[in-house]
């Protein structure tokens, strides 16, 4: 959108407000599926879970990753509230539920509907098996993360090494595992990272099928890298690799999946912001908006990712700090940020900022979360 554009919406909604542009995630799905024509992609929905998000990306042929049984829901009811002639009629084994480790209520909830559910250890296998003995499982994988922006190999996956007994134990207590699934950490820019995962599954899918057990389903996980800034290397890059990868480890029968989540929905969205207060502290000028890392900035907290304030003002940039609205330190949003002279009122803007950020608002000091306006849906 252009900054014209934006101060209107600022204008007319007032600030903080984030603008989801529904052309972009649509631009980002086309350029997913042209360049990994194989992989059915599975949005991430706590990446953002508008849902006006969810009924563009449906529409458009997505289907859907959930961590949640809320966000279970969430898509089941945006799909069955579009018009007959937007939809069909919803198939629940287009949803993975990617969450390796579920409470009994989830497991209890999800069963009738007899998802694709993730496990990694003999536990979770027992709750499966007593709580939702319907589901299929896909057996998640440690692979590397490394150089990933949120490494995640810490937490999930069981080593490659027992990945063959969680499947032989399964099929002993009659649960059918019908896929292997990995992540190779979010925001992942060693490609190295996906080449390795791919060879450690296909290993363990031979082992399974070695073993009489024939799994057909790759799910490939998400850390597909946004472009952020002109650093991230193209997509177009690590998708040469991937393909190149299944086409020599994996037949055709094999089915692909995959869950992006921020490279649909990162370069989608532009906060605007307000400058709310004004003072010059050691010297240099520091400038207060009312917005936070409690709100759209949250980003910056969970999610390890900086997003560079701009001006719609012109002027020589200067070196300032920039914090948040809320009375607390931590609530910092930059030490050292480039900004030509601002007044109170003037209005400043962040691009990138449409995964893990306003998604995760609090009203933390009453403060209630940016309103967010959708366009071009």
């Amino acid at each position: 959108m252009t900054t014209r554009q934006l101060q209107a919406i600022a204008r007319e909604h007032g600030t903080p407000v984030v603008i989801v542009d529904h052309d972009v995630i649509r631009r980002n799905y086309a350029a997913f599926r042209r360049h990994l024509p194989r992989v059915q992609a599975y949005y991430a929905v706590k990446a953002n879970p508008a849902p006006e998000i969810v009924q563009t990306l449906y529409k458009a042929g997505a289907s859907f990753d959930v961590a949640s049984f809320p966000e279970f829901m969430l898509v089941h009811e945006n799909i069955r509230h579009l018009p007959a002639k937007e939809r069909q009629d919803f198939i629940w084994d287009k949803i993975v539920y990617a969450n390796p480790i579920k409470p009994r209520e989830t497991l209890e909830a999800l069963n009738q509907y007899k998802p694709l559910v993730t496990y990694d250890n003999a536990e979770e296998l027992k709750k499966i098996r007593k709580y939702a003995p319907s589901a299929g499982l896909a057996l998640r994988l440690r692979v590397p993360n490394t150089g990933s922006m949120v490494e995640l190999s810490s937490k999930f996956g069981c080593d490659p090494g027992e990945a063959a007994e969680l499947i032989e134990r399964a099929f002993r207590t009659d649960l059918v595992v019908e896929a292997v699934s990995f992540h190779v950490g979010s925001q992942c820019t060693n490609f190295d990272n996906f080449v390795q995962a791919l060879n450690m599954a296909a290993a363990v899918m031979q082992e399974a099928r070695s073993r009489g057990h024939e799994i057909n389903i790759l799910d490939i996980g998400g850390g597909f890298p946004a472009a952020y800034n002109p650093h991230v290397p193209p997509f177009g890059e690590l998708a040469k690799r991937i393909n190149a990868e299944i086409r020599r480890l994996f037949p055709a029968k094999i089915e692909i999946l995959a869950e992006p989540g921020r490279f649909f929905v990162a370069t989608a969205a532009t906060c605007v912001a307000r400058v709310i207060g004004k003072a010059k502290r050691d010297g240099k000028t520091c400038y207060y908006i009312d917005d936070s890392v409690y709100h759209t900035f949250s980003g910056m907290i969970f999610d390890h990712c900086l997003y560079p304030l701009k001006a719609f003002k012109r002027g020589r940039n200067e070196i300032c700090s920039v914090f948040g609205q809320t009375c607390d330190g931590l609530d910092t949003l930059s030490q050292s940020e480039e900004l030509p002279n601002l007044e109170i009122d003037d209005l400043v803007y962040a691009e990138n900022i449409g995964a893990y950020s306003n998604a995760s608002s609090t009203w933390f000091n009453g403060f209630p979360p940016a309103k967010v306006v959708h366009v071009n849906l």
